[in-house]
This record gives C-alpha cells, sequence and structure tokens, in this order.
C-alpha cells in the first residue's frame, strides 16, 4: 500500500543581490529537482517563492538557495512563513512586481554589479558556429551588464537600456527556456535584434589604427576608454601627453591569464582575482618587460581581462597587450554621453570603437590587489560596487557622502542594510559635482532608500559639506557631521561588523581637526560615535598650506626645520638658502624654514602622509608629484620588497599636556638627512624609514590597548588600520605582523578602499550609532578610552 503523500506550502523571501543574477530561473531549477510546485517573482528587491510539495523536499530547497545560488548573487536573509497549500500544478516564474518602501523595517533594494564576460559566452563568441560568433554584446543569466543597464528595479528589460531592443524570435525563446543558460536574462541579444557597433568592421579598423601606434575611444559598460599599444612607449607617451597624465600608472588589458603572466609574476590567488566575475584592475608585481613609461617607478603593474566580447575582439585582433585608461583628461569624469565624448575626447583619440546601447550609469574600473593572501579593493566601481554592508539598523534612511577625494556615497536602509555606491572621483570642478549628482540619483532611484538624514565630513569647507547642506537644505532633512579619522576607523569597524572598543590607527594625507591642525598620525581609541584621540605623529608646521602637498621639499624643509637639521636637507635637496626654485613653488628655501618657524600661513599637521612625503623629497622622489599620494607610494617602491628587522634609531614618545602619546619623527629625520647627505643608499633609507614608522605605529597601538582594554575591563582591543597609508604593503604586513604576534587582533579595509572613498561607510556607521542613542536617550553609546599616560 502507497504511504499518502503529505503536502505543504511555504512562503520563502530571499534578500539579498538576488535582481540581475538568474536568481528566479535558479529557484526554477531547484523546484524541478525536488518535484515542487508554485511560483517564483521579483517583488521590489527581493525574489519572493510561494512553494508546495513534500516537507523534506521544500528543506533541502530552502538550504539550496544559500548553499549553491548563482555566481553573481548573494544571499543574505532566507526569511521562511507557513502558506496555504493552494493546490499548484506546476512550478512557474511569475511576473515581477514593485514594493513600497520607506517603512520603519524597509530595507534596500540591491542590484548586482556588472560581471565580464563568462567562460561560456567567451566560447560562443569565438565559435564560428554559433549565432553569436564575434557579436560584441553577447552575455547571459551569469554574466554582462547590470548596474550600468539597470534604470530601475524590479529588473526587466523594460526598465533597462536595452528596453529599445525587442528581442527576436530566437531571443525570446532562449528568454523563457527554463532548460537554457539565458533563462530570465534581460540583457541578451543577439546581431539581429540587439546593439551594433558602428560599423561591421570597426573592431578591425580600430585594431589596425592601434598597431600604427594610434589611439582608440572605446565605449564600454560605463563609459569611454582609451586604448592604445601598451608595448609602443611612444604611444603610451603620446595618450599621455593629450590626457595630461604624465606620471599615474596606466592600467593593461591583456587577452587572458596566459598572457597576464607574460608580463606579469602571478600567484594563484592574484590570477584568480584577475578572472574573477568582478574583473578588477589586479595589481601585480611586472616582469619589466613593458616600457617603462607605462608604469614609471613602479615594481607593480594593473592588469586586467577583457569585460566584454567587445573588449575580447580588440585585443585578440591587436595581438598583444593594451593600456586601457579611462576616457577623459586627467581628473575630469569619464565620458559617457557619445555627443560628450566625440567633444571631450577630439583631441585625444585618433579613432573611435562605439555603439549604439546607452549607458544608464558612469562606471569606472576597479582596482584591487591580493594582500595578505586575501583580495582587497582600492577603489570600488566596476563589478565591485555597488557594495552591500551590514550595519545596526539606525530606524530612518541615512546618506552618507563621503568627502572631496575618491569621492563615493552610502546609503543606509532604516534596517541597517548600507549600500557603498560606485567611485565618482575628486570633486574638484562642475563636471564632476554633476557626475556626483548623476550617481547619488541612480542609486536612490535603485535601492529606493529614503534618506531623513544627510552626514558629511566635519570640515566645514569642503565641497562635499557644501553639498550635503543644500541636499539637507532642498529635502527637508538633518545633517550631521563627523570627524574625518573617526569615519576612517569607523568604516572598518562597520566593515568587519566588530563591537565595543577598538584602537585605530588613522593614517592618512591631510583631515580636517576641530583643533584647528591639520590631522592625518592619529591613536583613536573608543567606538564609532565616541572616539577620542589619544596619540598620534608629532606636528610640524605645513608652509603654504595646500601648497605644501603639491610640494614635497617644503615639507621636508619643515621637518628638517624642526629637526634641526637644515643644512643636510639642502644637500640633499639640492637648494640654496636663497634661490627661488620650483620644487618650493617658486619661493626660496630661507623662506619656506622662515615660514615654518615662525607658523605664518603654515598649520601644525601630524599627518603621515605629509612626513613620508618629506622623507621622499629628502630622497630625490616626486619632487613635482602629479597625482595623490604619488611621493609615498614611490618611496615604498624604492623601499623594495622587504623592510629591516630593526629600526635605525629607537622609537621614541612622550605624553604631551593633553595627555595624548606622541611619536618623535625628529631622530629618524636626522638620521635619514645627514646619511643621504653623505651618500647613503636610498634604498636603503627608504626601506628604514618604513621600518621606523611600523615600529613606532606598533609601540603607539599597543599601548593605547592596554589601556582602552583595562578601562573596559577586559584585555586588550582589537587594532583597526584605517586611512589612505594603509594602502601601503610594506607598512601594513610589517605592523599586522608585529601586533599578531603579541598576540593583538587587527583589521584592516577589504571591501572597502583603505582611502577617502571607504570615509562614506565610516560616516554612515557613526550616524547609526547616533541615531540609536537619540532613540534610546541616551548619547552616553560608549566609553571613551581613557588617554595614555607613561613614557616610552
Amino acid at each position: 500500500m502507497t504511504a499518502r503523500r503529505t503536502v505543504v506550502a511555504r512562503r520563502i523571501v530571499v534578500a539579498g543581490v538576488v535582481q540581475g543574477v538568474g536568481f528566479r530561473p535558479f529557484v526554477w531549477h531547484l523546484a524541478a529537482r525536488e518535484g515542487l510546485t508554485g511560483s517564483v517573482a521579483n517583488v521590489g528587491g527581493r525574489v519572493d517563492v510561494h512553494v508546495e510539495g513534500e516537507p523534506d523536499a521544500l528543506d533541502r530547497l530552502v538550504a539550496a538557495l544559500s548553499a549553491e545560488a548563482p555566481r553573481l548573487a548573494r544571499v543574505d536573509d532566507v526569511a521562511v512563513s507557513v502558506a496555504e497549500v493552494g493546490g499548484t500544478e506546476q512550478f512557474e516564474i511569475a511576473a515581477s512586481a514593485g514594493a513600497a518602501s520607506g517603512s520603519a523595517s524597509a530595507g534596500a533594494r540591491l542590484v548586482a554589479p556588472d560581471a565580464v564576460l563568462c567562460d561560456a559566452c567567451r566560447a560562443e563568441v569565438l565559435d564560428p558556429a554559433s549565432r553569436r560568433y564575434r557579436y560584441p554584446f553577447t552575455s547571459c543569466a551569469g554574466c554582462g551588464p547590470r548596474y550600468t543597464v539597470i534604470r530601475a528595479l524590479p529588473y526587466d528589460r523594460a526598465a533597462t537600456t536595452l528596453a529599445g531592443f525587442p528581442m527576436c524570435a530566437a531571443c525570446a525563446a532562449e528568454h523563457a527556456d527554463p532548460a537554457d543558460r539565458r533563462f530570465g536574462a534581460e540583457p541578451l541579444a543577439c546581431p539581429d535584434c540587439g546593439p551594433h557597433l558602428g560599423t561591421s568592421s570597426a573592431v578591425e579598423e580600430s585594431a589596425a589604427v592601434v598597431r600604427r601606434g594610434g589611439i582608440v575611444a572605446v565605449k564600454g559598460l560605463g563609459g569611454y576608454q582609451l586604448a592604445c599599444d601598451a608595448t609602443d612607449g611612444a604611444a603610451v607617451a603620446r595618450l599621455r601627453a593629450r590626457k595630461h597624465r604624465p606620471d599615474k600608472p596606466l592600467a593593461v588589458l591583456v587577452v587572458d591569464v596566459d598572457a597576464a603572466r607574460a608580463v606579469a609574476v602571478l600567484s594563484d590567488d592574484e590570477a584568480a582575482l584577475l578572472a574573477s566575475p568582478a574583473g578588477p584592475v589586479v595589481l601585480v608585481a611586472s616582469r619589466g618587460v613593458l616600457p617603462e613609461v607605462v608604469h614609471p617607478g613602479h615594481h607593480r603593474v594593473g592588469l586586467l581581462l577583457p569585460t566584454t566580447p567587445l573588449h575580447l575582439l580588440l585585443a585578440q585582433a591587436v595581438g598583444g597587450p593594451l593600456v586601457l585608461t579611462s576616457g577623459n583628461r586627467s581628473d575630469e569624469p569619464i565620458c559617457v554621453d557619445d555627443d560628450d565624448a566625440r567633444t571631450r575626447l577630439a583631441g585625444i583619440a585618433d579613432a573611435w570603437l562605439t555603439h549604439d546601447r546607452p549607458i544608464a550609469a558612469r562606471y569606472d574600473d576597479s582596482v584591487a590587489a591580493v594582500r595578505r593572501g586575501a583580495p582587497a579593493v582600492l577603489r570600488g566601481a566596476r563589478g565591485i560596487a555597488p557594495v552591500t554592508h551590514r550595519l545596526p539598523a539606525p530606524g530612518r534612511g541615512l546618506l552618507a557622502v563621503g568627502a572631496d577625494l575618491q569621492s563615493t556615497v552610502c546609503l543606509v536602509a532604516p534596517d541597517g542594510t548600507a549600500v557603498a555606491g560606485p567611485h565618482v572621483g575628486d570633486l574638484d570642478d562642475l563636471e564632476a559635482i554633476d557626475a556626483w549628482h548623476r550617481s547619488l540619483a541612480h542609486l536612490l532611484e535603485l535601492t529606493g532608500v529614503e534618506p531623513q538624514l544627510v552626514v558629511h565630513d566635519a570640515h566645514p569647507d569642503l565641497v562635499s559639506t557644501r553639498l550635503a547642506e543644500e541636499l539637507a537644505r532642498r529635502r527637508g532633512i538633518e545633517r550631521m557631521a563627523v570627524g574625518h579619522h573617526e569615519a576612517h576607523i569607523s568604516a572598518v569597524v562597520a566593515e568587519h561588523g566588530l563591537s565595543g572598543p577598538v584602537v585605530g590607527l588613522a593614517f592618512d594625507g591631510t583631515g580636517w581637526a576641530s583643533d584647528a591642525t591639520v590631522w592625518g598620525g592619529e591613536v583613536l581609541a573608543g567606538e564609532p560615535g565616541s572616539m577620542v584621540r589619544v596619540g598620534h605623529l608629532r606636528p610640524v608646521p605645513l608652509p603654504g598650506g595646500d601648497h605644501a602637498v603639491r610640494h614635497p621639499a617644503r615639507m621636508a624643509l619643515a621637518h628638517a626645520a624642526d629637526a634641526g637639521c637644515v643644512e643636510a636637507a639642502l644637500v640633499c635637496l639640492g637648494l640654496r638658502t636663497d634661490e627661488p626654485v620650483k620644487v618650493l613653488g617658486g619661493a626660496t628655501a630661507a623662506a619656506v624654514v622662515a615660514q615654518a618657524r615662525d607658523r605664518v600661513a603654515a598649520p601644525m599637521t601630524s599627518s603621515v602622509g605629509r612626513f613620508l612625503d618629506a622623507v621622499a623629497a629628502l630622497l630625490g622622489v616626486a619632487l613635482a608629484p602629479s597625482y595623490e599620494g604619488q611621493p609615498a607610494i614611490l618611496l615604498e617602491h624604492l623601499a623594495g620588497r622587504a623592510v629591516p628587522a630593526t629600526p635605525p634609531v629607537p622609537v621614541a614618545w612622550e605624553v604631551d599636556v593633553t595627555g595624548a602619546a606622541v611619536l618623535d619623527p625628529r631622530p629618524l629625520l636626522r638620521w635619514v638627512a645627514t646619511g643621504r647627505a653623505a651618500g647613503r643608499d636610498r634604498s636603503e633609507l627608504a626601506a628604514a624609514t618604513h621600518r621606523w614608522l611600523a615600529d613606532g605605529a606598533v609601540a603607539l597601538a599597543l599601548a593605547a590597548g592596554v589601556r582602552a582594554g583595562a578601562a573596559a575591563g577586559a584585555g586588550a582591543v582589537p587594532v583597526c588600520l584605517g586611512g589612505g597609508v594603509w594602502a601601503n604593503d610594506l607598512l601594513l604586513d610589517a605592523v599586522v605582523d608585529s601586533l599578531e604576534r603579541e598576540g593583538v587582533e587587527v583589521h584592516w579595509p577589504r571591501r572597502a578602499p583603505p582611502g577617502d572613498g571607504g570615509l562614506a561607510l565610516g560616516q554612515a556607521r557613526v550616524a547609526v550609532v547616533r541615531c540609536r542613542a537619540a532613540t534610546s536617550g541616551s548619547m552616553g553609546v560608549a566609553a571613551p578610552a581613557r588617554a595614555l599616560a607613561g613614557r616610552s
């Protein structure tokens, strides 16, 4: 006798990155495998499943939703509830529906980033028997454009930039066939119904231009790019001159991992990151076979694989590595609109490789590296952003606007879902500000978050602060200021989901502080929302303010004057005291030293970034920097691949009148200046500087951690490393290794950039704490750590 079949029903709501990743077809296949009936639909930003069948089969389906999710999906939550059995006879994909947003419990709608060309589509593009042979817009449910074609959610073709390209019968059949890998894939297209290049021979014509030494403007996923032959030093030099980008390294496109190994030394982890669905530009060790002009002064080169079939076809047609950089002049936003590109790139490009698919969102390339055995994001954009983080629920929507450099924004839904948007760039002109507004509008539309509070940097004169003020006024909402360096540390706390007190080493170039000084070498202790400064690098004058940032020799003289070694510094810099020179911005050395001594237009700064600028200048590195962080970056490369076991001079710190521990760089500066003046090897001096700074950072972190732990009634607290200086691998490795040997838990940025690109996330984390404290009626969220006491 056959046992009676027990049928139950469940409603399953799946949250996370579940739209635009083939999730509905995936659920359909699971249901078919388990013999279940029901339906699946996109509802708002989630996937809503009604399923009926035997209890064990339902349990297996629920488990598989996370364990077997599509490669582009990220499942954050699977909510299961009892439903009424309706006697459904099959499993179907239902029509998508919108969802209300803005309630106190609402989360953000999430959308997948664009994904690079998958192996199956790559094979199809290269197969003469395929109907998509050499078709530049081939994609499927597992690869292709997402963020750059979606105009609104739910994710259906009508809400994308493919809406003007109705599917042909063959594509429509693939889209409707559950057995096809394009089942439900909205951007699918073919030569009969999809977008097209300007001419049928456009790829071959463009490749010919590149082989002749020319420059081609290529319309990519999120904007125009500029391509030239990476093996032709003269062509790269012309690109640099036309683009006004004299020194900053240029990314290089290679056709596959084997081609990457021909120009760089790749670990298995680096090869995997290069070939991942995100497909970022990956910084790897150069073999030195490309011309120096591609990455001047760097031991590493940034490589990427073809992101689309168009890039694949161009790379194959050229037959070698291509420089592939953003389609703009230096510091401008990347060109997106065709007419704008024709105007702004007219003096740069010799030819155009363009098409008729509109771009919904500007999207630059992401930059990443393998750091300490794991991928780490240095710039979050194509393939990576929007990035989702989980924060404590603030109870209302928040918008954090970051700062002026490496600008990004972060939206937080009332339930604590935080969405960090893609890299926009520096807010230094009207075009950049317009790009910022467009990026924000796109993210607001897609996420459905309605901010009731806008959060910004504490510096009152930043462009981003003024944008926040304007937004708050226009929307009639509140705004909140967050300290720059507290935001850096709070970003690390947010990314790693930490709770309780931490010690933060906030090392960067510059950040405004309420005491009218410029911070950048700070030791903070406490929790987001209540951090206090317990240590820092000894302050020196910043002669000429921002003028000293553009002319590192000024910082060298300021540090030398403080250390009492001006004469040795002048020898290092090759300067006379009374001769106006370009490396000092037209001033004389005597005038700069006097400016520092008398503190005229010379605010005090504790910046580690400016300290590294000073050492770099003394060693003759990047005296006229053309991009942010260049002196420190080249100083790291000058130092080589390791740091000495011991510092050249003892690390010393003392307590100032506020009770903060102050790390004294004067002995190190004297050693560097006198050593270099005497002809000591520059690489040795650079490496020893890194060792000294690492040991000083560790000493302050350990002292602060012990005292913060004692104040909290616990052991040593975790240490968080935040700020752009921590993009330096030598410092990161030396500090983390030393702290871990002491048994200290250390966290550093991985999914968020270490520099200002991660600030918005940190600002949001602080704002969440303050919102929750205000709701509970207590602003005493965390007891601040006590100031350091004692002497080394």
